[in-house]
């Protein structure tokens, strides 16, 4: 038994960022509601990340905690808050948090040839983990999950069905319900299905609803994340 109760360590989760770009709450409110009858599981008890870079000016930081707190969303933290306003974030219950620095893209030049280095590199190949394979139709309220690899459904997934993989998923059948790949921050994961019916796909954090999957609406296709933005190829020939 450990002789520590507790230890803490670093790592990165993915979360959904819920960029405000509107003063008016009320109208936050609203947009937020819609988009989580979309997808109501998907959000419900989420943790969420609010980004108020593109914000011209402030909420009322206590009326967004209770607005997040009626559309049961949890709230990690704020990103983009001004200095003058960090304060009164922080007596509202939000932490604050840095968004991710971008690498330097500066060049400094140098009349002195540096020395060459010779630097030792120890590259551990990954483990392979084997595609976990459904051989079934998935109906609603069933979930599965492929830890570590691909996850491939021989079958449809339901309404109100959930697949969920660190890797790709493949869907021989309709997609109905929810996908979401890359669950453990894999950005080149995919999602492939023979017939897209889906209420929300996600890659990575990144997600579309049904709305936004309309123009797909019946296609064979394969889903995946260009940036920061969902690409959908239709595979129809």
């Amino acid at each position: 038994m450990s002789e520590h109760a507790v230890e803490l360590k670093g790592t990165g989760f993915t979360l959904s960022v819920v960029k405000i770009t509107h003063p008016d709450l009320e109208k936050v409110k609203a947009e937020l509601s819609q988009k989580i009858a979309q997808a109501p599981q998907f959000f419900n008890l989420a943790p969420v990340v609010i980004n108020l870079e593109a914000s011209e000016v402030m909420p009322d930081f206590a009326s967004l905690k209770s607005l997040l707190a009626d559309l049961k969303l949890l709230p990690v933290g704020i990103t983009g808050c001004p200095d003058a306003h960090k304060q009164a974030a922080n007596d509202a219950g939000f932490a604050l948090l840095n968004a991710p620095k971008k690498a330097s893209q500066g060049v400094t030049q140098s009349n002195e040839t540096p020395a060459p280095q010779v630097v030792e590199k120890v590259v551990k190949v990954a483990e392979s983990v084997p595609s976990r394979i459904v051989q079934q139709t998935l109906r609603s309220g069933q979930q599965i999950y492929a830890k570590g690899g691909d996850l491939i459904v021989i079958g449809s997934v339901s309404n109100g069905a959930e697949v969920i993989a660190d890797g790709n998923i493949h869907i021989y059948g309709a997609l109905r319900g929810r996908a979401i790949a890359g669950a453990s921050g894999n950005n080149d994961a995919r999602i492939f299905c023979r017939k897209l019916q889906g209420e929300l796909i996600s890659i990575n954090g990144h997600y579309w609803t049904s709305d936004q999957l309309q123009a797909h609406w019946e296609q064979s296709v394969c889903i995946s994340l260009n940036g920061e933005q969902l690409s959908v190829l239709s595979l129809d020939i």
